[in-house]
This record gives C-alpha cells, sequence and structure tokens, in this order.
C-alpha cells in the first residue's frame, strides 16, 4: 500500500468501488422488497471462482472471465429467485434470515468441498500491474481499473434507475410496492429482474475483488458485516446512498487500518455508530 496519504486515500476509494459493486443489488432488494437477503456474498464468491477456474483451468484471460463471471452470476441468481427466494417474500424476517445463513453455509461447504480450504490465485495482465504516476502521485494501475469499471457502472445504474422506464418501475416499487401493483406494475417481476441484476453485479464484484479480497470459501462470512453496513449506512433501496456509503467506507476502513493498524479493524464500526446517530435513515438523503 503506498504511504502517501492521496495514494492510501485513493485505495480507499478503490475499495470502496468494490463495495459498492458487490452491496448495491443487496440494497436494491432489500429496499424493494424488504427481503433480508445474509447469502448475497455467496453471489460474489460464486462470480470470483468462475473468474478463477476459467483463468487457472482453462487458460481464458482476466478481462475475458469478467463477462463469465456476470452471466453465472445473472443464472444463479435468476434460477434461486424462481425456485426459493419468492417463496419467502411473505414469510417472517426471522425465516428469511435462516434461509439465507442456511444458504450461506451451504454455499461455504460446496466451496470447500469442489476447491478446497485454500486461496485462489489470481494473473493479471501485465497492463493492470504496477503503478501509474497521475499528479504527481503513484497508483495502482489495477486500482485505477476498479475505480474506472465501477464508476461507469455506477453511473449507468443512476441513468437507468431515473431516466427509463423499468427505472421508474423499481423506484416506484422501492417508495411503495402495494401502490405500484395497484398502478398494473407487477412488481414480482420487477424484483425478480433487480434481484437477477444484483446477483450478476455481485460475482462480477467477486471476480474483480480477487486481488483485493483474497478468495477462499470463507468470502461470504468473512465480508457479510462489510455488505451490510453499506445497506445501513447508505439506506436500503438507494443506489446514490449505496455509491457514498461504500466510498465513506472504504477509505476510512483503509485509512484507519494504515495509519493505526492496532484499532484500524474498529474504525469502520465506530464510523457506522456515529453515521448512524447522526443520520438514522442512513446516508441516502444526502446523496439525493
Amino acid at each position: 500500500m503506498p504511504g502517501s496519504l492521496p495514494g492510501v486515500l485513493f485505495d480507499g476509494v478503490a475499495y470502496g468501488s468494490l463495495l459498492f459493486l458487490i452491496s448495491v443489488g443487496l440494497s436494491v432488494t432489500m429496499g424493494l422488497m424488504n427481503f433480508i437477503n445474509l447469502a448475497h456474498g455467496a453471489f460474489a464468491m460464486a462470480g470470483g471462482y468462475v473468474c478463477a477456474v476459467a483463468m487457472n483451468r482453462l487458460g481464458i484471460p482476466f478481462v475475458a472471465t469478467l463477462p463469465l463471471a456476470f452471466l453465472a452470476g445473472a443464472v444463479a441468481g435468476g434460477i434461486l429467485e424462481s425456485l426459493l427466494y419468492r417463496r419467502l417474500y411473505r414469510r417472517s424476517p426471522l425465516d428469511q434470515v435462516l434461509f439465507s445463513l442456511g444458504l450461506t453455509l451451504m454455499s461455504v461447504a460446496a466451496a470447500t468441498w469442489v476447491f478446497g480450504p485454500g486461496s485462489q490465485p489470481v494473473h493479471l495482465p501485465d497492463f493492470l500491474l504496477g503503478q501509474v504516476r497521475v499528479a504527481g502521485v503513484d497508483l495502482g494501475a489495477y486500482r485505477l481499473f476498479l475505480v474506472a469499471v465501477v464508476s461507469l457502472i455506477a453511473l449507468a445504474l443512476i441513468a437507468s434507475l431515473r431516466m427509463t422506464k423499468a427505472g421508474a418501475r423499481i423506484r416506484a416499487s422501492v417508495d411503495d410496492a402495494q401502490a405500484a401493483a395497484g398502478l398494473g406494475i407487477d412488481v414480482g417481476r420487477v424484483f425478480a429482474l433487480t434481484f437477477t441484476l444484483g446477483s450478476a453485479l455481485s460475482a462480477l464484484g467477486g471476480a474483480l475483488s480477487i486481488d483485493v479480497f483474497g478468495l477462499d470459501p470463507t468470502f461470504p462470512l468473512k465480508y457479510l458485516v462489510y455488505f451490510l453496513l453499506v445497506v445501513v449506512v447508505g439506506g436500503s433501496g438507494s443506489i446514490a446512498g449505496s455509491l457514498l456509503a461504500s466510498m465513506v467506507l472504504g477509505v476510512l476502513d483503509v485509512v484507519g487500518k494504515y495509519y493505526v493498524p492496532q484499532i484500524g479493524a474498529f474504525v469502520i464500526y465506530g464510523l457506522m455508530i456515529a453515521l448512524l446517530l447522526l443520520s438514522p435513515g442512513g446516508l441516502r438523503r444526502m446523496a439525493r
């Protein structure tokens, strides 16, 4: 990690970018159907393993594995939503938590059985290795790539949500699902498509995060709290709020671990408490 403050801050932005990409689908689905999906990280892990297998066993270049991870996440999300998730939409929060936690533990056990308990390596292409000097500051080439990719995705999501009919249906369903259904919007279909897209983005984030987060079977449990923090701090159902929360949490987590490593792991939790005391509804109001 670079020693200069601008370099550390940029690493925090790159870290936050990955948090956003993985967590945004969880935020929207929780806001849309009030479904507590603790298995969201399992889709990110699945995308990571698709990327690792495609690279290490099939010889596919890293960048070419990213669409495969996205597609795998979409397929897995669509299938699980239609077969399992929609059966629990109207069940109690406890049922949802137990179901999604059980699904997470099953994914951890399956990944351990198939791939073993060790971490998966990632082989980045040469153009993503090393440092790039920007305005007198040395920044990691891969971090720049992450920020660029996630920025484009975030802009596309926000523009789609605000400027398209599909986005209007999602916003209406998030604000009041019952009223949206009364206006003729197929809320169930909206949620299925949103869940599928969120799963695909999570899988893409999992593939992109191998070099930063690492990848092993405990991934869904190791980073579950971080994904939930983004939703809680950013406000469920808000893409802009999730983006802002991811950036804030990512930067302060990296800065805390770099400058005060003895207590760095607790910085993010103290921040969450402070932010929620100042803004109990999350940061979505500030992001508007």
